[in-house]
């Protein structure tokens, strides 16, 4: 039993830190074009007529 829930705590933390990769990878592309495009709004708010 003991070994049982060994494998499993192991397979958990493995899956945890492999989610935990891609969320930070996602997160900090996903904050890079965010960045961007703020910088062409402001860049192109002077081009705007009323």
């Amino acid at each position: 039993m003991e070994e049982r829930v060994y494998k499993v705590m192991g397979g958990s933390g493995a899956l945890n830190i492999a989610v935990g990769v891609v969320v930070l990878v996602v997160g900090i592309a996903s904050g890079i074009l965010l960045i961007i495009g703020g910088a062409k709004l402001l860049a192109g708010k002077s081009k705007i007529l009323f």
